[in-house]
C-alpha cells in the first residue's frame, strides 16, 4: 500500500507541474452562441443560424469568433539617482586665568573639537524586454459597448519541454484591421504570458525548502 501511495503522490505532483499557473482571463475559449433559431429546416444553402449579411466583413464581433493578436511588446525602463551630502563643524573652548576659582589649575586650558560627515550615493537600474509573435484567440464575451473580451492559449511541445503562450484582454473592434488582426499594444487590460514547463524550467526554479528558509531567515 505504501509504494502505491508514493507512486500516486508522484503522479499527482508531476501532473500539477505540467501546466504553469496563469493570470489571463478565463475561460480561454468559448463556443459560438446561436443568434437565430430556425423554425424549420429549409433544405437550402442559406441557413439562418449561421448566416451573415452579404456585405459584412469577416472581422470578429460575436462570442466564439477568432481574432489574431500580433504580439509586438518592446518595453524599456531606466532609472538613475545620485545623492551627495557634506557636513563639517569646528568648536573651540578655553579657560582664562581667574583668581578665586577652585579650578584655578585649569586656567589656560584650551579645548578644540571638529567633526566632518561625508555621504555620496549613486544608483542606476535598467530593464529591457522584447516579445514578438502572433497567436489567434477567441472572443469569450461581448461587452455592452461593443468591446470584445478575448482570451486564448498556444501550446508548443519540443521534446520533453512545453511552451505556453497566453494572451487575453479587451479589444476595441475599431482597432481590428481587415485581416481580422490587432496589435497587442492596442489591447486594453492586456495579459501576455510566456511560460514553460519541463526539466529545464524546473532546474531554473528554487526548491520549496530553500524558498521556505529564504522567507523565514532574517539574514
Amino acid at each position: 500500500m505504501k509504494p502505491l501511495l508514493l507512486a500516486l503522490l508522484t503522479l499527482l505532483t508531476s501532473a500539477c507541474a505540467t501546466v504553469p499557473p496563469t493570470n489571463v482571463h478565463q475561460p480561454m475559449s468559448a463556443r459560438p452562441e446561436i443568434r437565430h433559431v430556425p423554425t424549420q429546416a429549409n433544405g437550402a444553402i442559406y441557413q439562418i443560424a449561421s448566416s451573415r449579411p452579404l456585405f459584412e466583413d469577416r472581422r470578429a464581433r460575436f462570442v466564439g469568433d477568432t481574432i489574431t493578436v500580433r504580439i509586438t511588446e518592446n518595453a524599456r525602463a531606466s532609472k538613475s539617482a545620485s545623492n551627495k551630502l557634506e557636513r563639517s563643524g569646528d568648536q573651540t573652548a578655553s579657560i582664562t586665568a581667574m583668581a578665586g576659582l577652585p579650578v584655578s589649575g585649569l586656567s589656560g586650558l584650551n579645548i578644540n573639537g571638529s567633526s566632518a560627515t561625508n555621504f555620496d550615493g549613486k544608483g542606476q537600474a535598467a530593464n529591457n524586454a522584447t516579445f514578438n509573435g502572433s497567436i489567434t484567440v477567441t472572443v469569450i464575451d461581448v461587452l455592452p459597448n461593443g468591446n470584445l473580451l478575448v482570451s486564448g492559449e498556444k501550446q508548443i511541445s519540443i521534446g520533453a519541454e512545453q511552451e505556453f503562450i497566453r494572451v487575453s484582454g479587451i479589444v476595441n473592434p475599431s482597432f481590428v484591421d481587415f485581416s481580422n488582426s490587432v496589435e497587442s499594444s492596442k489591447i486594453a487590460d492586456a495579459r501576455i504570458e510566456y511560460k514553460s514547463s519541463g526539466q529545464l524550467a524546473d532546474s531554473q526554479a528554487m526548491g520549496w525548502l530553500a524558498r521556505f528558509f529564504l522567507s523565514v531567515l532574517p539574514f
